[in-house]
């Protein structure tokens, strides 16, 4: 079973407003075991949803929209239907009388205009809304040489949809579908290497048309590799991402760092209270970013013993009294390792992290940013290439260096240049 969702209205289309319905409902729909095909998004223009209606009744098995259900002009939802599918529109009495008690429950009275509210296609089936004026609309579609399409829509307030979603429509699919059908994701998050260096390191694991199916993401420099399986039920479909997700742990090793909402910042952590250790960070070219995310992800006092941001060499000689800054620039590996040791000591840490600041050249394909982690054995000095979009520069270097102190939690070596 596909599904097609469309979402309506000029606010949407020229961005005035983000459209939260569409990511829901697909999220619904996918937990129902249906497929989701298509996403459409049009304005309050009626050829252009009679146009986009028509289309999804002929390609997808269920339709699923959100808004036009007002009873202002450019509410064109009932109409685009009614002509999308060829018939008229007649008014439902016992919708209208719910209409005009909520008004009266309200106290208020219902403006003639509302009236429209509760019209539907001929052959429609209203769907009812306990908390708005805008019931929906169910249509059951028979197509030549196949299968049924099945239309619904819902008005675009979201705490109106959801309970009818919740009520009436997804209960209508589930009947429709059949046999019992869920469709399931796992997401392994990875740090290290780029998108086609991971994807080389995975023979066949991305081809189109496996099951079960391995996509991947890409954002801020994490991929994530989405496991999706179908089946009858949760167990079914766990069990038929386990051997997969095997695969890519044995092929990746510590690449793979966490699953599902686990952060680079969030696994330290855990590890860091499972040691019964703490950590501190001055950080210059990262600009507190490092320090904001460890405290958000456990409680300061057993994870993030301190955090400093560094803004000039004269600061940190200060601080330090490291008379091997004297001849230091920002950039050089000397800085992050007084910084990364001089953290440690002064806070008390069991590790020490110190970035330096980004090179004058930070684009440059030699570009390196260098980070320092201070142990209790000895100080790792490691520079690692910093050449990205400018939008990202900051957050992959944070992760770079909350990944190198993953491995040396892991009691792995980060990898090393200098």
């Amino acid at each position: 079973m596909r599904a097609e969702i469309i979402a309506i209205g000029d606010e949407i289309i020229t961005g005035q407003r983000l459209d939260t319905n569409t990511q829901w409902l697909a999220e619904r729909l996918t937990e129902l075991g249906v497929d989701v095909a298509f996403h459409s998004t049009i304005g309050d223009s009626l050829a252009d949803n009679v146009a986009v209606f028509k289309a999804a009744i002929e390609r997808v098995d269920v339709v699923v929209a959100t808004g036009g259900l007002g009873p202002t002009a450019d509410d064109l939802t009932r109409e685009a239907i009614a002509q999308a599918v060829g018939v008229g529109l007649e008014r439902d009495e016992a919708s209208l009388q719910c209409i005009r008690e909520l008004f009266e429950r309200r106290g208020r009275q219902m403006p003639e205009r509302n009236a429209v509210q509760a019209d539907f296609p001929v052959g429609a089936t209203p769907i009812p809304n306990e908390h708005g004026t805008a019931p929906g609309v169910a249509m059951h579609i028979e197509r030549t040489g196949r299968g049924p399409c099945d239309v619904f829509a819902l008005p675009g307030v979201p705490a109106e949809m959801k309970p009818m979603w919740q009520q009436t429509v997804a209960p209508a699919i589930a009947a429709a579908r059949g046999e019992a059908r869920v469709i399931r994701h796992r997401r392994i998050k990875c740090f290290g290497v780029g998108e086609s260096q991971l994807e080389a390191m995975l023979p066949d694991l991305i081809r189109r048309g496996r099951e079960p199916s391995v996509g991947i993401t890409v954002s801020d420099a994490t991929i994530t590799l989405r496991i999706t399986a179908a089946g009858p039920n949760d167990q079914a479909c766990l069990e038929a991402m386990e051997p997969t997700a095997a695969t890519i742990y044995k092929l990746l090793g510590t690449i793979a760092y966490g699953e599902e909402e686990d952060e680079l910042e969030t696994v330290d952590a855990r590890l860091l209270e499972q040691q019964h250790k703490t950590v501190a960070v001055a950080e210059w070219a990262t600009g507190g970013l490092v320090s904001e995310w460890l405290a958000k992800a456990a409680p300061v006092d057993d994870v993030l013993a301190g955090g400093f941001v560094i803004g000039s060499l004269r600061q940190l000689e200060q601080l330090t009294g490291d008379a091997a800054l004297h001849d230091a620039t920002p950039s050089d590996s000397a800085v992050a390792t007084v910084a990364a040791e001089w953290v440690r000591r002064a806070v008390g840490a069991d590790y020490g992290i110190g970035i330096a600041a980004f090179p004058p050249a930070a684009d440059g394909p030699e570009a390196k940013v260098c980070i320092s982690i201070a142990a209790p054995d000895r100080t790792r000095r490691l520079q690692f290439g910093c050449a990205s979009h400018p939008a990202i520069k900051q957050s992959r270097t944070a992760k770079q260096a909350l990944n190198a102190l993953r491995l040396i939690l892991l009691s792995k070596e980060p990898e090393a240049t200098g």
